[in-house]
């Protein structure tokens, strides 16, 4: 197994030991990739792993690295809902407005999902309401499609 699968192995089984020793012994293993596309701060991410994905972003993993479908850690971070993930990756300066293969920005996602904590975090650090994804459709739009009125509120 090589040291990249070793890495997104310790992820996945959350071994914070491995981990951290991996990453200190190969620290140019924070931004490699996965057959996916996947970096180990998107894995992390995706997999709710609050350790791993603090461990990473110390040690200068890249905030804008996006997976095959152009997906960064934060636009995903943003359909899941997980708030601690979202605040991490923003204070470490995530790009609060990026946009996916499909133009799908972290508000949109978050609208698309029902987030309302998430939608409450990216309104208040900025997020764009304006922006459109391809299909030509904002963040209030899908909420809109939704009826969640209390997410509808926010986006108004």
């Amino acid at each position: 197994m090589t040291e990249v699968e070793q890495l997104f192995d310790a992820i996945r089984s959350n071994n914070t030991e491995n981990l951290q020793t991996l990453i200190l012994d190969n620290p140019h293993i924070v931004n490699s990739e996965d057959s996916r596309g996947f970096t180990p701060l998107i894995f992390a991410s995706y997999f709710d792993n609050e350790y791993a994905t603090q461990l990473l972003l110390k040690n200068h993993a890249n905030l804008e690295a996006k997976d095959s479908a152009g997906n960064t850690a934060l636009i995903g971070v943003s359909f899941k809902g997980n708030t601690t993930l979202a605040n991490m990756l923003l204070k470490y300066g995530a790009n609060i407005n990026a946009q996916n293969n499909l133009g799908t920005t972290p508000l949109i996602f978050a609208a698309m999902y029902n987030q309302e904590d998430i939608i409450k975090i990216l309104l208040q650090k900025g997020a764009d309401c304006s922006i459109k994804d391809n299909k030509g459709k904002t963040a209030r739009d899908y909420a809109l499609e939704k009826g969640v009125t209390s997410i509808i509120q926010l986006l108004a």
